[in-house]
């Protein structure tokens, strides 16, 4: 029986944690691609305490975290982001949480931004009483296990499996798959179900937070309980590595959103997606 959380306060200090948590991966999958990618640029820098990533043109990474959210809003610092992503070609998204410094808003506006996207951000504790309790392998039982370095590309394939409905979906999540199992911080997770895989899932740990990513399941292995056994183990081993808050991002009101509060998550906050074309002034 999952126990109780220890209640922890939606502040400046828990959203800094949250989002220099999902910045610090986006920076470790970058590194990773530039590390693997024969194609040169793939990048990212910080700028006032923001992390702004540049992983080629159109990939959902390329975009900063934090921004006003470790120093107050300033002009010069929207000029360098702006240039960061100009000299690469690219449109500029900031994902901006609703703790950043409120002048900020005014700044974007005036600058011809506009917001785009909404994403709900969710947490919670890792205490030994607050733990989901572990699966045990078996007949029709799911079983989880973390994979080896020499099997990330055999799970970067289970993983897009989960999006064969989708074809071009499931080739982008393919070579998503490949640079995630290489990032610096990232464990990745399979379930698996009479021997064979059926589900994945990752974990991305930065600065005692444990970001859950990677959630796919085979078609035909849907509503077997995968995703709980997968959420389990990965909670589990974040704990034991020294981890004390878990999160993940969910468009709002999503199923995803709805799993996730069920499985013992709470709303953080809802942060922005803020947009404005490469060229516009």
């Amino acid at each position: 029986m999952q126990g109780m959380q220890p209640i922890r306060v939606t502040d400046l200090a828990l959203s800094r944690r949250l989002e220099r948590a999902e910045a610090e991966s986006n920076a470790a999958f970058v590194e990773a691609r530039a590390s693997l990618d024969l194609a040169p640029g793939y990048t990212w820098c910080e700028v006032a305490g923001a992390y702004a990533m540049f992983d080629g043109i159109g990939s959902p990474l390329t975009q900063s975290f934090g921004l006003g959210l470790f120093a107050p809003a300033e002009s010069s610092d929207l000029d360098a982001l702006e240039t960061f992503f100009a000299a690469r070609g690219t449109d500029v998204n900031h994902e901006v949480s609703p703790l950043a410094d409120a002048a900020l808003l005014a700044m974007l506006h005036e600058r011809g931004y506009r917001p785009v996207e909404l994403t709900t951000v969710l947490h919670r504790a890792l205490t030994p009483e607050s733990l989901p309790e572990p699966r045990t392998g078996g007949t029709g039982v799911v079983s989880t296990r973390t994979v080896a370095v020499g099997e990330v590309m055999a799970w970067a394939e289970a993983s897009a499996r989960g999006w064969g409905e989708l074809p071009e979906v499931a080739a982008f999540m393919k070579d998503f798959g490949v640079i995630t199992g290489r990032s610096r911080g990232t464990t990745c997770f399979v379930a698996e179900l009479e021997g064979e895989v059926v589900a994945t899932g990752a974990l991305v740990m930065h600065g005692g937070v444990a970001l859950l990513a990677g959630a796919s399941t085979i078609p035909a292995w849907r509503g077997r309980g995968a995703q709980s056994a997968l959420l389990a183990a990965r909670l589990t081993y974040a704990a034991e590595q020294g981890c004390d808050l878990a999160m993940m991002g969910a468009a709002p009101g999503s199923t995803s959103q709805t799993n996730a509060e069920r499985q013992g998550f709470r709303v953080a906050y809802t942060r922005t997606k803020w947009h404005r074309a490469l060229g516009a002034a």
